[in-house]
């Protein structure tokens, strides 16, 4: 079983948080045209992003708290 790094955790949650906030920004630009499907994606993306970061900021402080 491949095991992810926290640090790829947190920047995943990262990269999926910004699109979360890009996407509606764009929308309200009206350079992309909002429909249901991408305001699901969009509140999806920033959902599992928060949740990501934090599962990997938890786990990275539990891993070095180990080593001290």
């Amino acid at each position: 079983m491949m095991r992810t790094r926290p640090i790829q955790l947190i920047v995943v949650g990262f990269i999926l948080v910004m699109l979360a906030w890009v996407l509606p920004f764009l929308m309200l630009l009206h350079v992309i045209p909002s429909t249901f499907a991408l305001n699901f994606f969009s509140y999806a993306a920033g959902l599992v992003g928060v949740f990501m970061g934090i599962i990997g900021a938890a786990s990275y402080y539990s891993i070095h708290k180990r080593k001290k």
